[in-house]
C-alpha cells in the first residue's frame, strides 16, 4: 500500500471519528431524548425501563456537577471524604429520581425547536413535549455544558421556567437549615430517599 492511499485512510478515518464525536448541543439533545423514549416504547418491564434510562443518564448528564451545584455553598464546609460520600449518595438519589419519574411515560415525542449560545461553555436547547388528548404541550429548555465539543453534558432542565437544579438546591438548603447545617441530615435524608 502506497503512502498516499495510507494517508488519504487516516484522513478519512480520522473525519468519520470527527463527524461522530463532535456533536451539536441541540442534535446531542435530540439523540438523548430519541433514545430515552425508544427505551420508553419498548415492552419490557419497569425495572428494565429504569435500568437503561439510568444508562443513558450516565452518559449524557453531568451528575456530578449538579450535584455540587445543588449543595450550594455547604460545599465548602466538607472535606474530602464528605465530598466522596455525597457524591455517590448524589448519583444514586438523582438515578432513582429520573428514572422512576421518566419510567411513568410511555414514548413522549420531544422535539428540539432552537439553541442559543450563553457562552462558550454553555449553551441553552429550546425543546416541547408534544401535546396529547391528556397533556398539554410543555416547553422545556436544557442547559448543556459545551466545554468539550465532543463530550456535552446536560447540566440542568428548565420546565415551563423552573429550574430544577435550582429547585433542587433550594430543597437541600431547606434541609440543611432545619438541622443547623449538618451534612450529616442530608447524607439521611438521601440514603432513605434511595431506600424506599
Amino acid at each position: 500500500m502506497n503512502f498516499k492511499k495510507v494517508l488519504f485512510i487516516f484522513l478519512l478515518l480520522n473525519l468519520i471519528n470527527l463527524h461522530v464525536y463532535s456533536m451539536e448541543p441541540d442534535v446531542f439533545v435530540q439523540s438523548t431524548v430519541n433514545r430515552a423514549s425508544q427505551v420508553l416504547s419498548e415492552n419490557i418491564s419497569k425495572e428494565e425501563k429504569i435500568n437503561k434510562l439510568k444508562t443513558i443518564a450516565k452518559e449524557t448528564v453531568d451528575i456530578r456537577a449538579v450535584g455540587f451545584y445543588s449543595l450550594g455553598s455547604a460545599r465548602k464546609n466538607l472535606n474530602e471524604s464528605q465530598k466522596q460520600k455525597y457524591s455517590e449518595l448524589f448519583e444514586s438519589y438523582f438515578l432513582k429520581s429520573f428514572s422512576s419519574r421518566l419510567a411513568e411515560y410511555t414514548n413522549p415525542e420531544i422535539n428540539v425547536k432552537s439553541k442559543e449560545l450563553i457562552s462558550e461553555n454553555y449553551t441553552i436547547v429550546n425543546s416541547v413535549l408534544v401535546a396529547t388528548s391528556s397533556r398539554p404541550e410543555v416547553k422545556i429548555d436544557w442547559r448543556v455544558y459545551t466545554k468539550d465539543k465532543n463530550n456535552p453534558l446536560i447540566r440542568d432542565l428548565i420546565i415551563e421556567g423552573l429550574s430544577l437544579a435550582r429547585t433542587q438546591k433550594e430543597e437541600f438548603a431547606s434541609i440543611l437549615n432545619s438541622n443547623d447545617a449538618d451534612i450529616n441530615a442530608l447524607f439521611k435524608a438521601l440514603e432513605e430517599f434511595y431506600k424506599n
